[in-house]
């Protein structure tokens, strides 16, 4: 349905008529004095306020004052896709990301490879959350802050190195960070989903530490344990098995996501890790109705195109009817 949105511009209408009652045109007897005694200038009558032409202009004078007051054509209630919920990523950049014991699509890959491309497809997943990004190693960086905006979120994910936060792995620091700002909000629906490879060997707050002010903050981690079990390397007498994942500290894990209310999940290959993010999005439903917003679509660019090609139709014979005066 069509709206005005400063319908208040229409107390303007009379403004033309008013100033030309209050601001009338000198006669030419008051505007010329000539030396002359007895001689007067006759006014010569012209048709530019008879006919057409005044009518024109009212005309464009309406559709300026139309144009001015803003008319809008409001849609129809629509659901808003904000689900009011923040989510934060917590991802871990110590040197052990750069293992190359993840499988992906048939290729190995490194663990933090396969962090980016299926992380990244969770972030395109949760549209209508407000999501944050927290990078660590051995200090813990606020990456991203809460926005609703995923693309600048999965950018920046994209373009972060493994290293770039230090060697070692601060899982303490980065739950506080996390949860600083996530208990900065006044949602009830905080989540942290947190990802890493390894112990807690760096940071100035303990894991359990951390965790404790989550559950106090009402935030719940989900923790993602990521790297394979099994790994073929090379050695002095042929290659040999190995667990790349040896330091990892699951039980740690699953304690953190248990006191606050999440859920741990172990990733050894990208299908897994997958499945992992999957869960999440299963645990942490989008809500399928939100508040509700009506689009408005601004139509003032009519009015002022109708008052352009009104004016035209004043100015242009005026202009080309002078122009035989002046050449004689």
């Amino acid at each position: 349905m069509p709206e005005f949105a400063w319908p208040w511009v229409i107390v303007l209408l009379p403004l033309p008529w008013l100033l030309r009652r209050w601001l009338r045109p000198a006669a030419p007897g008051q505007a010329l004095h000539l030396p002359q005694p007895g001689l007067q200038l006759a006014t010569v009558g012209g048709n530019a306020a008879h006919g057409i032409v005044p009518w024109l202009l009212a005309l464009a004078w309406l559709c300026l004052l139309t144009a001015a007051a803003r008319p809008q054509w409001i849609g129809p209630p629509q659901a808003q896709q904000r689900s009011g919920r923040a989510v934060m990523l917590a991802v871990d950049l110590s040197g052990s990301m750069r293992t190359p014991d993840m499988e992906l699509a048939g290729q190995s890959i490194s663990r933090f490879g396969a962090v980016e491309a299926i992380a990244g497809d969770f972030i395109d997943r949760r549209r209508g959350d407000e999501m944050g990004l927290v990078l660590f190693g051995s200090q813990a960086f606020l990456v991203t802050p809460l926005t609703y905006d995923l693309s600048a979120v999965r950018a920046q994910l994209q373009g972060a190195a493994v290293g770039l936060a230090g060697t070692e792995t601060a899982i303490g620091d980065a739950i506080a960070v996390a949860v600083k700002r996530l208990s900065a909000l006044p949602e009830q629906a905080r989540v942290l989903v947190l990802l890493t490879d390894g112990v807690n060997n760096a940071g100035s707050i303990s894991p359990r530490e951390a965790a404790r002010a989550a559950k106090a903050a009402g935030v719940r981690i989900y923790t993602i344990g990521i790297g394979a079990t099994q790994m073929r390397v090379p050695g002095f007498f042929g290659s040999q098995l190995v667990n790349p994942s040896a330091d990892l500290d699951a039980d740690m894990l699953t304690t953190i996501a248990k006191e606050t209310g999440g859920q741990f999940f172990r990733a050894t290959d990208g299908n897994q890790l997958a499945d992992a993010y999957r869960a999440v999005d299963a645990l942490e439903p989008m809500p399928q109705h939100g508040p509700t917003l009506r689009p408005r679509h601004e139509l003032f660019r009519w009015p002022l195109l109708a008052a352009i090609v009104l004016l035209l139709l004043v100015i242009v014979p005026r202009q080309f009817g002078r122009a035989p005066e002046q050449l004689a």
